[in-house]
Parts: C-alpha cells; sequence; structure tokens
C-alpha cells in the first residue's frame, strides 16, 4: 500500500510537470518564431464564400452579429450568408425579421431553421455545407463582431498554399473588464492566439480551429471526413483529422474579431467542461490514427501534449489524493530525493504564468499592468479541477452528452440586467464537492504546517482559494436557485 502511494504520487507529479515544461516550450518557440515573415499573395480574384452563423437562443446577441456579417467587404454575388438556426425561443423571430431587412437590401440571407438539434452545432454546420456550393466557408458563433474588411485580410492565406485547410483569426473580448471571470479568461485566450497559436503553427506543429472566427476550404471539411458530432469539440475534432490527412492550419493574429466572455461562474465552469469532456472524446478518437499517421514523431508527440492537455485536472487530483498521506508519514519517502521532485514541479509551475505573462507583453506591451489578472485566472482555473475532472472522466469512458452552449447577454455597457433573464444557467451539484474540496486542501494545509512541511503551503493554499473561488462564484451567481442543469441528452452520432 505504501510503495503504490508514494510511486502513483511520483508519477503523476513527473507527468504533470511535463505539461507545465510543454508550456514554457511554447513559450520558447514562440520567442523563436515571433519575428518569422508571413508573406501573403494580395488576391487576383474574389471566390464565392458562404458565411455560416450557427445559432441557439440568442436573442440578445444575433441581431448585432447579423449587422456586422452583411456589412462584410466582398463583392456582391460573392457572399451568400447561412443562419442555422435551431432555436426554441423568441430568436427564431429575431433572425427572420433582421434577414428579411437585410434581404430587401440586397444582401444574400438564407435561414435554415431546424426543429430539434440533431447533432447539434456540428449537426447544424453540416446541413448549411449540403446547401452551399462556396469554395470557402467562413464561420462565426453569435456573439462575435467581425469587422468588414475580415474576408480580405484572411482570404490572402489561402492563396498560394493549396493545403491550407483553415484559417484562424484570433479573439479579442468587447467585455473582458467586467469581472475577475472575464478577466481572467482574456488572459487565457490572449496567449493562447498570440503566443501558442503562433508557436505551433510556425514550427510546423499541429494547431486547432477554435469554432468561431475563421475561414476553412470546402474541400478540406469533405476530405477529412465532415463535420461529426460524436464529441462536443467539433472543431479540435476536424482540425486533427484534416491535419492528420495531411492538410494544414493556419494562424493570423494581427487580425483580430471581438467577442463576449462569459460573466457567469456557473457559465464559465459548464463552458470548460464541455470543451475538457470535447478534448478527451477528441483524444480518445484520435489518438491511434494520429500515432499511426505519417506525421513525424515531434509532431506525434506535440499532438499528444497538445491533445491531452486537460488531463491535468484529474492528475491534480490524483496529486492531491497522494500528497495527504505522504504529509501524514513524511518516512514513507525517505530515500527519495523530495527537494529535488519539489524543485522540478515548482520550475514546470512557472510554465503556464510564462506563457501567460508573454501573451500580455505581445498584445498589450502599452498596458502590461493587465498582468495583475494572473493570479485571478490561477486561482479560478485550479477551482475548476474537480469539474474538469469529471469531465475527462465522462469523456475518456464515452458517456455522451448533450452541447450545453454558453449564454451570452450582449455585455458592452456592463449592465447587471442578465442576472435576470432566463438564459442565466443553474448550479450544478459538483459545486458541493468544490465546498468539500476547500476543506480538504485547508486540512492538507494545516497538516503541512503542523509538520513543518512549509514549502508545499503556497500550492496548497492556491487549491483552497481556488475552490473557496469557484464555490462562491456559483453561490453569487444562482443564489437560492441550487439545481440540476438541464438534463445532458444523449448525443446524436
Amino acid at each position: 500500500m505504501v510503495l503504490t502511494v508514494v510511486i502513483i504520487y511520483i508519477v503523476v507529479a513527473t507527468w504533470l510537470s511535463l505539461y507545465g515544461f510543454n508550456a514554457i516550450a511554447m513559450s520558447l518557440l514562440y520567442l523563436v518564431h515571433r519575428k518569422d515573415r508571413v508573406v501573403l499573395e494580395p488576391l487576383t480574384e474574389f471566390p464565392d464564400v458562404t458565411v455560416q452563423l450557427p445559432v441557439y437562443n440568442e436573442r440578445y446577441v444575433v441581431e448585432r452579429l447579423l449587422d456586422a456579417v452583411v456589412a462584410l467587404d466582398w463583392p456582391r454575388g460573392k457572399l451568400h450568408i447561412q443562419v442555422l438556426d435551431d432555436s426554441t425561443d423568441e430568436t427564431t423571430g429575431l433572425i427572420r425579421a433582421r434577414a428579411d431587412l437585410h434581404r430587401a437590401r440586397g444582401a444574400d440571407i438564407t435561414v435554415l431553421h431546424r426543429t430539434d438539434r440533431t447533432g447539434y452545432k456540428a449537426g447544424a454546420l453540416k446541413m448549411g455545407l449540403e446547401c452551399s456550393t462556396s469554395p470557402f466557408v467562413a464561420m462565426f458563433d453569435a456573439d462575435f463582431v467581425p469587422a468588414p474588411d475580415f474576408l480580405r485580410r484572411i482570404m490572402p492565406a489561402f492563396v498560394g498554399r493549396p493545403k491550407v485547410g483553415w484559417v484562424q483569426a484570433r479573439w479579442t473580448h468587447l467585455n473582458e473588464d467586467y469581472n475577475p471571470v472575464t478577466r481572467s479568461m482574456a488572459l487565457m485566450l490572449d496567449a493562447h492566439f498570440a503566443v501558442e497559436h503562433i508557436a505551433r503553427n510556425r514550427s510546423g506543429l499541429p494547431i486547432i480551429f477554435n469554432g468561431s472566427a475563421g475561414i476553412w476550404r470546402g474541400a478540406c471539411i469533405e476530405d477529412a471526413g465532415g463535420w461529426q458530432s460524436d464529441t462536443l469539440t467539433e472543431d479540435a475534432d476536424l482540425s486533427y483529422r484534416a491535419q492528420i490527412a495531411g492538410w494544414q492550419g493556419f494562424s493570423m493574429p494581427e487580425v483580430a474579431v471581438p467577442s463576449e466572455l462569459p460573466v457567469q461562474m456557473t457559465a464559465l465552469k459548464q463552458q470548460h467542461f464541455r470543451w475538457a469532456k470535447g478534448g478527451a472524446q477528441t483524444l480518445r478518437k484520435l489518438i491511434v490514427p494520429l500515432l499511426k499517421s505519417k506525421r513525424s514523431t515531434w509532431y506525434k508527440v506535440a499532438g499528444l501534449f497538445h491533445l491531452s492537455g486537460y488531463l491535468t485536472f484529474p492528475l491534480i487530483i490524483l496529486l492531491l489524493i497522494t500528497w495527504l498521506p505522504i504529509i501524514l508519514h513524511p518516512d514513507w519517502v525517505k530515500g527519495i530525493p523530495m527537494t529535488f521532485m519539489r524543485t522540478f514541479m515548482s520550475i514546470a509551475m512557472l510554465g503556464v504564468p510564462i506563457q501567460y505573462t508573454l501573451g500580455q507583453i505581445v498584445l498589450h506591451r502599452a498596458d502590461i499592468r493587465r498582468i495583475v489578472n494572473l493570479p485571478w485566472f490561477m486561482i479560478i482555473g485550479t477551482g475548476m479541477t474537480l469539474s474538469n475532472s469529471l469531465a475527462i472522466f465522462e469523456g475518456l469512458c464515452g458517456k455522451p452528452s448533450a452541447f450545453m452552449r454558453t449564454p451570452k447577454f450582449r455585455m458592452e455597457g456592463g449592465s447587471e440586467t442578465w442576472k435576470r433573464s432566463s438564459y442565466v444557467m443553474s448550479a450544478d451539484p459538483t459545486a458541493f464537492g468544490e465546498v468539500m474540496m476547500v476543506g480538504y486542501a485547508a486540512f492538507m494545509t494545516l497538516e503541512s504546517w503542523r509538520s513543518g512541511n512549509l514549502s508545499v503551503i503556497p500550492f496548497l493554499l492556491l487549491y483552497v482559494l481556488g475552490f473557496a473561488t469557484v464555490a462562491i462564484g456559483i453561490a453569487s451567481d444562482n443564489g437560492p436557485k441550487w439545481r440540476r442543469p438541464t438534463v445532458r441528452a444523449k448525443a446524436d452520432a
């Protein structure tokens, strides 16, 4: 028993550290390639482009989306807009009225309304693709607001690059200063698009399409097997299938598209649950095809780290479970170089802060004070460890789920009226688990103090603060409305 606990602790600690060093590697790769010049050929012709807008119950933002897409600067007759509407509320009426208005002014808008959500977002995109003859397909989620020059800036990336299957723009944020939830998410997304995407893309490593603010080559979608709904991250799934088939992604962080961040802790937690579970489903689905592909060993290793990134959350839970008996019985690890292990882990833990700090330097050099939001990200991210671990478990075990969309409220003005909206998500029972984790981490902290093991206390306090912040945030969001959210129905394959 003792030996088993110690072995699990060492394996988990080492495994977790590798993800930290991977983040450091991404930062170094960015620094190596940051000045690489990417020359884009000018457009000599303007191909047909279909813009797909998957929408499900988005009454606050859908009109803004339609207005922005209609204003895209592309030749008339070459721009075709599809509203893929799965809504069950008044959003459908708003879409039809707005589409009629723009259609009367000459825009080519088709509204495709489904009475069921078969396949969820992937199913809607697949249906729209069947109704399109355009060689290129742009996509925007309901809360995005592309600038008029979006197509003219993105489309040159396809010129002279026949193997580029999709191009991804960078997300910016309409409401990042609203609360700690939005500020922490903005920090994460800034690093993802401005550092990690560039590091991977310019090093010839796999990247993903992030589901919105990008353009696909229709031939790539078809060659990779089309949109499939057997994961909750249809974007990552298609991206990797395309790259395994020999296509390439292309990142253009210089093209920024504003979008809205979730303001509710419960919504953020549900969003990350979907991302984590979808990531686990994609890993389960594609790990063998990736390893069997003709890609280089380095490419495969980088892809495995990328696809399995959310495994850090169950690893953290395992670390906490095995950490306590070692704290209570320090003689169990007698003879093991624990000082070296802690130093190794401490260096690895710098990976994420380094990458996120670099993201702020790259994008906001004039306002580097934004990095003060880093502690919020570390705290909130740590607090979602339990929920994300459950998501990973469900994904790896093949448990199906419905696609739970993240509600948006058009928060441009910082209004608090969203709290009275029917879109507000109710808390799920894992919040009680997070309260229990506060007590567990606090007990570990006290035991570490009592035994004189002071070096681990800062790490343990991060878990205490993280779980407490998420639990308090959810209570603040929901008040007395503690109930299970809408049942996760079986996903349609």
